[in-house]
């Protein structure tokens, strides 16, 4: 494939692609990308380590911040430079029996994921409403599909960037905790590493809730929608990056990145100095976590953490629809797109329809909700290795991304994190039959 040197369309500056203005500008396409992977399920995950190792499990976050920018910036470039989304670029690179079995895994995550997500934000929600989760659950289930059904893909775009920014809340409520500096800083750069089931458990599920196949799917398709948006929706137009798009889309990417990494650190501290402390180790539901805090850090940090549930949750549940959507329909070699409107793409919406149905009736078996959030980053773990795998494959083939390969740097991340990611899930394995 060759990259070319492109001109802005004409169609870049019509009337119909409203473009994002101001804070929001500024602040790019990895911002969205990267509050959906502070969902509840990372926020439950988080709570739970912070909860039950302290403050020396802080330092996850610089850790995991690098693996997060290179995967997220590699699904990037699949989309912006290949024209297509991750699952259709692996459809035309790879046989059926390599794509069938990530589609299937990406997908049982998604639906798993949004389950455990809605759960959480029912429970989150009932602090504030009186009313029963179930119907809390539905309730918030309908409004999302609404939004994602009637509403328009910039109209979308909008809600979720100020949605976002809801996530501020943790970095409060950590506050409201008053922690000392200097004992927060050496556990973050000193890391205390427990070798038993229960904490490789906790990493894994961190490592997989930071770098969940959802979060891959959603970027590289976020990239070919902003495309369209500006008028590109042939593939011809969509083919190729100049070197001034690709830097843009590393800096949001970047910056998409730091701010999921800076709110799951606070996440961690916020538990950490609270919670664990005073013997609250175990954390059984999002109510439990947030309810907990009240008489450690006041009602305002109860508040402010049931805040951040729902509205990241109202983020990342269409975010993790939306995405099996897209698996599905590409896997199965046809198109989707936000840009659709639901009447000319009855297969498309109605996966949307039948996953958020799916991911409501799960909540309606008697699990417990902040236990299945950790096992849902437990099992996008085990997806994770194979998925990037594929993805450093594709973005070092001249074939798909043309003169974009991957840099020295690039690569040497890029293949660490795959290695990593095999040897968490690897050693979480062994320490079961020890």
């Amino acid at each position: 494939m060759t990259v070319r040197s492109r001109e802005p369309l004409k169609a870049d500056t019509h009337p119909g692609a409203a473009q994002p203005s101001g804070m929001m500008k500024l602040l790019g396409n990895g911002i969205v990308t990267g509050a959906a992977d502070d969902d509840p399920s990372a926020i439950g995950t988080y709570a739970s380590a912070g909860a039950k190792f302290g403050l020396g499990f802080l330092w996850i976050a610089p850790l995991l911040l690098q693996m997060m920018y290179v995967v997220v910036y590699l699904s990037a470039k699949i989309g912006q430079v290949y024209g297509k989304g991750l699952f259709a670029c692996i459809r035309d690179r790879f046989p059926g029996w390599v794509l069938a079995p990530m589609v299937i895994l990406a997908v049982t995550g998604n639906i798993i994921e949004a389950a455990a997500d809605l759960g959480g934000i029912g429970a989150a929600l009932n602090l504030l409403v009186p009313l029963p989760i179930p119907v809390l659950v539905v309730a918030t289930a309908a409004i999302i599909f609404g939004i994602q059904y009637l509403g328009s893909y910039s109209l979308i775009r909008r809600l979720f960037r100020w949605l976002a920014l809801t996530l501020f809340a943790y970095v409060a409520a950590a506050l409201m905790a008053r922690p000392d500096p200097i004992e927060v800083l050496r556990p973050t750069f000193l890391p205390r590493i427990q070798w038993n089931a229960e904490f490789l458990s906790l990493v894994v599920a961190c490592i997989g809730t930071s770098l969940s196949a959802y979060v891959y799917t959603w970027q590289s398709n976020q990239e070919v929608e902003e495309q369209i948006a500006v008028g590109r929706r042939r593939l011809w137009q969509r083919k190729g990056a100049t070197r001034q798009e690709m830097k843009q889309t590393s800096r949001d990417v970047l910056i998409g990145m730091i701010f999921s990494n800076v709110i799951l650190y606070f996440i961690i501290l916020a538990t950490g100095i609270t919670l664990h402390p005073a013997g609250r180790t175990e954390i059984e539901t999002a109510a439990d976590a947030a309810a907990a805090l009240a008489p450690l850090a006041g009602d305002g940090a109860t508040y402010l953490f049931a805040a951040g549930v729902i509205g990241v949750g109202f983020l990342a549940v269409p975010v993790m629809t939306t995405g099996a959507a897209y698996d599905v329909v590409q896997g199965l070699g046809r198109e989707g797109s936000l840009h659709d409107e639901p009447y000319a793409n009855h297969l498309f919406y109605g996966i949307i329809a039948v996953v958020t149905v799916v991911a409501v009736g799960m909540n309606f078996l008697g699990f417990n909700p902040m236990r299945a959030l950790i096992w849902s980053g437990i099992v996008q773990g085990f997806s994770v290795p194979p998925l990037l795998l594929l993805m450093m494959l594709l973005t070092n083939s001249r074939a798909v991304v043309g003169a974009r390969t991957n840099g020295r740097w690039t690569n040497l991340l890029g293949w660490l994190t795959t290695g990593v990611t095999f040897l968490c899930t690897m050693t979480l394995v062994i320490s079961w039959f020890l």
